[in-house]
This record gives C-alpha cells, sequence and structure tokens, in this order.
C-alpha cells in the first residue's frame, strides 16, 4: 500500500465515520433498545479496528511514515503518541463529556430516569461504573508509560555505537574529493545504514502495534464492559466529533500556511 494509497483510504474511512456518527446521533435521541444498540456500538467500533487494522500493514513496509503520518494535520501531529492518540485520552472525552452532560441536566432542570432509576446519558454514571472506569484507566496509564519507556531506549539507540562508527565512517569516506571513492560511498552509506536501522525499525513497529493494541483494548473496554448501551453511544458520539473536528481544523490551519 502506497502513501497516496493509504492517505485515499484514510479519507474514505473518514466520510464512513461520519456517517456512524450521523447513526450514533440518531440513536441517541431516538428510541431505540439495548440490542439495537449494542450493534450500532459494535459497528462502530469494528469501523475503528479497519483502520488499525490497515495501518498495521502498511506500518510493516514503511513504519517510518507512520509514525509521522501525512494523512494527519499538523495540529493532530502535535499531539500524537507512537502514531496515533493517546489511550487515556479516552478517560478524559468521557469525563468531560459526562460533565457537560450533567451540567446541561442541571441548567434544563430534567430528570429522565430508565427503567433502574438512573439517568441514562454519561450524567448518569454511577458509582460502580467511576470505579470501573478508575481501575482501567489506572491500568492503561501503567501500560502507556511502560510503552513510552521502551520508545526512549529505541530513540536513544540512534546514539549507539553502531551508528556513531557508520556516521564517522562515511563521513571520512565523502570528505575524499575522487568522484569514484564519493560513488562507491553514496553505495556503501546506503547499504550499511539500511542494515543498521533494520533493527530499529522492527522495534518500532512493534511498540507501535502494541500501542494500537491498546487504543483499540480501552475503546473496547470503556464500550463493552462499562457503559450502558445508550451511555456508550453517547461516548462514542463524542469520540467521533473530537476527530473529525480537530482534523478538520487542522486543515483548514494547513491550508492557511
Amino acid at each position: 500500500m502506497s502513501t497516496s494509497s493509504f492517505n485515499d483510504f484514510f479519507e474514505q474511512w473518514l466520510t464512513e465515520q461520519e456517517h456512524h456518527l450521523e447513526s450514533l446521533v440518531a440513536a441517541a435521541n431516538g428510541q431505540a433498545g439495548d440490542e439495537f444498540l449494542r450493534d450500532l456500538n459494535g459497528r462502530v467500533l469494528e469501523h475503528y479496528e479497519e483502520y488499525y487494522r490497515a495501518k498495521s500493514e502498511w506500518a510493516h513496509q514503511d513504519v517510518l511514515a507512520v509514525l509521522s503520518p501525512s494523512w494527519r494535520t499538523s495540529l493532530e501531529e502535535a499531539f500524537l503518541w507512537i502514531g496515533g492518540w493517546r489511550p487515556s485520552t479516552a478517560f478524559h472525552i468521557l469525563y468531560s463529556k459526562s460533565g457537560l452532560q450533567f451540567e446541561t441536566r442541571i441548567s434544563e432542570d430534567q430528570r429522565r430516569h430508565n427503567g433502574d432509576n438512573v439517568v441514562a446519558d454519561l450524567a448518569g454514571l454511577s458509582p460502580r461504573q467511576f470505579g470501573l472506569i478508575d481501575e482501567l484507566q489506572r491500568d492503561t496509564i501503567k501500560e502507556e508509560r511502560r510503552l513510552t519507556e521502551k520508545l526512549a531506549k529505541v530513540q536513544e539507540s540512534i546514539a549507539d555505537v553502531s551508528i556513531v562508527d557508520l556516521t564517522h565512517t562515511v563521513s571520512e569516506m565523502m570528505r575524499r574529493t575522487d568522484d569514484d571513492v564519493e560513488r562507491s560511498s553514496n553505495g556503501f552509506s546506503e547499504e550499511q545504514v539500511e542494515r543498521a536501522l533494520v533493527l530499529k525499525k522492527r522495534k518500532m513497529e512493534e511498540l507501535l502495534r502494541k500501542a494500537d493494541d491498546l487504543r483499540v483494548a480501552t475503546l473496547r473496554s470503556i464500550v463493552h464492559e462499562i457503559l450502558t448501551p445508550i451511555q456508550a453511544v453517547h461516548f462514542l458520539i463524542a469520540v467521533g466529533e473530537l476527530h473529525l473536528r480537530v482534523h478538520d481544523w487542522g486543515k483548514r490551519g494547513d491550508e492557511r500556511l
């Protein structure tokens, strides 16, 4: 998959995400049953997983391009963590949306309840749910830190003995004036550099896969294990809106540059 083809895939994927967002909003404003909502939430999660499967396939071909994705805007890239969003961001979205919906209910003096006498949207998170969210958040942050530490070691390895020795050897060869030597040094450097970087690229690809796995697992745990079906709809609306609108803002900002 080339860069251009992946960009095309991503644009199509965004269009589909907009359609999913419309379906979620309609469900949030309707009277759909839990079975319908679970199916809808599952399809939305499957759409995210489709992106990560395609991304993993391309990362196997060019992990450096995935870690500096051309399909992301400058605004989005500034907030990337190992080629994507931080999994712990999901909890900030959840708490932010819960707080906003709670404030709205207070200001409108509304108290809608379901059969369990609990507010249906994220304003009605129960103490048990908050406890589960807190536990998952702590586990997720712990794994984030572990992966961040591993990434730091890979990044630091750009200055290990093999690379420093190679940069010196190639630099010495480039200082020579003989054209034949210069041509041979260019060939030498490309071959040697690739050999020196191949292991580092593999480690980056492994870290990217684990980071993406954590992103997907976090979403799945929140949607399927903690929230009710209608609460999950509200959560996925907030996730989709944040992703799509930040992408739009970034595109407009890049066009002004």
